[in-house]
């Protein structure tokens, strides 16, 4: 008689917030299934929910409170772990009845509490996992996350409270995830971590063997073993470290994209003063003109922040002046929000919500206008595009070397035949407006 395999319990997660948790989450539930345990599309099916929470800011603590009632509705069984698990107690005010409350990267006490509210069934047919874990980000792109925590005390952010001071991951032990990943289909590896230009600073003395050759915990070094495994490699998160000109070269031999994440949050030195940032903005545009002199093509993406608590008229002139002359490529923007635990909270003139509302619509506008810009001037050109959606009628979606996924713009595409997501084409650009590029395959 043939042996009955048992079914192995089905869990459900809910990922919230930014890349760092939704790598978490992977993590959780590649090691669950390593031990059997089957994944649930729905609340319906699963045996226990897992949500991820974030609690950056207090519009997104609500969004985790909101998931996690749903789940109770939907499920009754769930499990809350992520950047809000920091305050259990307020979870637990408003849902007694969650089983367990971790906090960020906790993944041992999520494991055990899901054993403990769904034993695991052992089993040598199903304590199987895919090489490369499993992925809730498509095949062909992968986060790698390298450090945890932040020893920045920024006034606006509580991160180093949820999370702790800069930890860093072994160079061999990210290089072999990282290879894993491409063996098993990734073309873009985008790293990230809180403070990648950081990276290494606590253990920058303690280098690691690989593939025959010493790697210094550094992040040029990092960058550069990375650019020797043939996928893209994108770098999120990049404060503007003087070291951070050694990446600059790379990018230009074609080891990494020409693409850097920085989050500058403003310009004006007094609201840079204020949020305990670095300060020296003419530096930084000097730095930017040096790098295109490099790399001609890279591409500057940031975000900034309006509003911050004694933000003059003129601090907000200044900034918009300073995005004239700096001309990055790609620009997100917040409305400041108070968030419980930030030292920003205690300072004096705030800035009212409607001076907020009319300052972000400002900001918003400027910079769409210096991208429509940057994008008009690629009209004609050939450019590698990687798709990430192919249809049956010959059109397509991917990104430019310039796009981040989810977070940037993107290249619609058409006459596309033969190609499969994932693939990096080269297109001839024949359009864009402000965000979006337009072309067909060269």
């Amino acid at each position: 008689m043939a042996t009955r395999i048992p079914e192995s319990p089905k869990v459900g997660m809910v990922s919230l917030g930014c890349p760092k948790n939704l790598v978490d989450s992977e993590r959780i539930l590649t090691k669950l299934r390593s031990e059997g345990y089957r994944m649930s599309p729905d609340y319906a099916g699963a045996d226990v929910v897992l949500v991820n929470t974030c609690g950056f800011l207090d519009s997104a603590k609500e969004e985790s409170l909101e998931a996690i009632g749903e789940a109770i509705a939907e499920n009754g069984r769930v499990i809350v772990t992520g950047c809000m698990g920091k305050e259990a107690e307020v979870i637990r005010q408003r849902f007694p009845q969650v089983l367990a409350v971790t906090g960020a990267h906790q993944y041992e006490q999520v494991v055990d509490a899901v054993h403990e509210a769904a034993p695991p069934i052992p089993s040598p047919f199903v304590d199987l996992v895919p090489e490369a874990g499993l992925k809730l980000t498509p095949r062909h792109y992968s986060y790698l996350k390298i450090s945890e925590g932040c020893n920045h005390r920024c006034a606006f952010c509580i991160i180093p409270a949820l999370r702790g001071d800069l930890v860093s991951r072994r160079p061999d032990a990210i290089l072999r995830e990282a290879e894993k990943l491409v063996e098993a289909g990734t073309r873009e590896l985008l790293v990230i971590s809180q403070d990648t230009s950081a990276y290494g600073v606590d253990i920058r003395k303690q280098p690691r063997m690989w593939k025959g050759r010493e790697v210094v915990p550094h992040m040029t070094d990092l960058a550069r073993e990375l650019g020797q495994l043939g996928a893209w490699v994108r770098l999120h998160y990049v404060y503007p470290y003087p070291h951070v000109d050694q990446v600059i070269p790379l990018m230009a031999e074609g080891l990494v994209l020409p693409y850097l994440d920085i989050p500058f949050q403003h310009a004006a030195p007094s609201v840079l003063k204020r949020m305990r940032r670095p300060a020296n903005e003419a530096k930084v545009l000097e730095r930017l003109r040096h790098w295109r002199s490099i790399c001609p093509d890279i591409a500057i993406r940031s975000t900034f922040v309006v509003g911050f608590p004694g933000e003059t008229e003129a601090d907000f002139e200044y900034l918009l002046e300073w995005l004239d002359e700096a001309q990055l490529d790609r620009v997100g923007a917040f409305r400041f929000e108070p968030v419980e635990g930030a030292a920003a909270n205690a300072l004096p003139d705030p800035v009212p919500e409607a001076v907020k509302e009319e300052r972000y619509a400002r900001i918003m506008e400027r910079t769409a206008a210096i991208s429509a810009t940057k994008l008009a001037a690629k009209v004609g050109r050939k450019l590698d595009v990687i798709l990430d959606a192919v249809d049956d009628e010959g059109g397509a979606t991917g990104r430019s070397m310039a796009d981040a996924p989810e977070i940037d713009g993107e290249v619609f595409l058409r006459d596309v035949h033969g190609r499969a997501v994932g693939d990096i084409v080269r297109v001839t650009i024949e359009d864009a407006d402000e965000h979006d590029l337009y072309g067909t395959p060269a």
